[in-house]
């Protein structure tokens, strides 16, 4: 019973904060931001929303072609076409059920390929793992790049003292931590050291891969198709043009953070964009429109590819 709540929390709970971030953005402009929102959207050049759609539909075709190599490593072999639907699914899925896409898409191979579910999650999961490292990449490059605009900006709103102070909390709090996970025997620490050692175990499994190198590649490409989607979609606002890589590169990593702890960045996303763009001179109102055309049209490629997906893999594979 308990679990049960619990899912139906992760699921309602995003939603709620979604709704409310909506209707909280909403209501906190006048009627005259709203229209000059809705100019943005209507005057948006959408050929770079084209050209940063058909770069991540490329990141689509590589996640699923990197697939076959944790798959052949395993001994299993599953056509091209049975890999990008079951991604497809899987992001779809996502937008419904946080995290219920990884199931779909093991769900996919084993009822279309006979791979064991346990086998094909396991990949996924690997896959997975290698990304949240890249992420973690990504963020650690974006504070170097961006390191001066940062403390300029928490030094001009956090006095030194409490700096200090909240500095030297968290690093108590993190030696501290350290030293329980080490030495202290409780049951749910023990439960997170299981879960640690199989990511560990996971992430080196790609490396005693045959065809290691391609597979890195490959993810290297699909996070360079998320930050070129992101960059080109700048130019469709003259608003937003101007801006920096190193701009593009704080709002990526925020709205990658925004999409990964709630339900596909609902309401959150818009809101996190305008936020970092704010802090780089961005007006509110162009801020909020750039990051719902970039959240509205990402969406819409999942959409589009995730029903197309659950039409044509019955079709496709009638035997099956």
């Amino acid at each position: 019973m308990k679990k049960k709540i619990g899912r139906l929390l992760s699921i309602i709970l995003p939603l709620l904060l979604g709704v409310f971030l909506v209707i909280y953005t909403y209501t906190s402009f006048t009627a005259q931001q709203i229209e000059v929102i809705s100019g943005y959207f209507k005057n948006a050049d959408y050929n770079y929303i084209y050209i940063s759609l058909f770069i991540g539909l490329t990141g689509f075709i590589a996640r699923a072609y990197r697939w076959k190599y944790t798959l052949e490593h395993l001994g299993y072999h599953s056509p091209f076409l049975v890999n990008f639907f079951a991604v497809s699914i899987c992001y779809f899925m996502n937008m419904t059920i946080p995290r219920s896409g990884e199931v779909s898409r093991a769900l996919v191979l084993k009822n279309y390929r006979d791979v064991p579910f346990d086998k094909g999650f396991g990949t996924i999961i690997s896959e997975r793992v290698v990304d949240l490292f890249i992420l973690i990449a990504c963020i650690l490059g974006t504070i170097l790049l961006q390191f001066d605009t940062l403390k300029n900006y928490i030094s001009t709103k956090v006095p030194f003292e409490k700096l200090l102070f909240y500095g030297l909390i968290a690093g108590i709090v993190f030696i501290g931590s350290i030293l329980f996970y080490i030495y202290s025997n409780a049951k749910w620490l023990k439960k997170l050291k299981i879960k640690i050692s199989g990511l560990t175990e996971g992430v080196l499994s790609v490396f005693k891969m045959r065809k290691k190198w391609p597979f890195l590649l490959l993810s290297l490409y699909i996070w360079v198709c998320y930050v070129l989607m992101f960059y080109v979609t700048i130019f469709a606002l003259q608003e937003t043009a101007h801006i920096s890589f190193g701009v593009v590169a704080v709002s990526f990593v925020i709205g990658s953070l925004a999409i990964t702890f709630s339900n596909s960045g609902f309401g959150v996303f818009p809101v996190a964009i305008s936020a970092v763009l704010s802090l780089y001179g961005v007006a509110a109102e162009a801020g909020t429109a750039f990051g719902w055309i970039v959240w509205a049209s990402q969406i819409g490629l999942i959409i589009f590819l995730g029903s197309a997906s659950f039409l044509l893999l019955p079709l496709l594979y009638r035997n099956k």
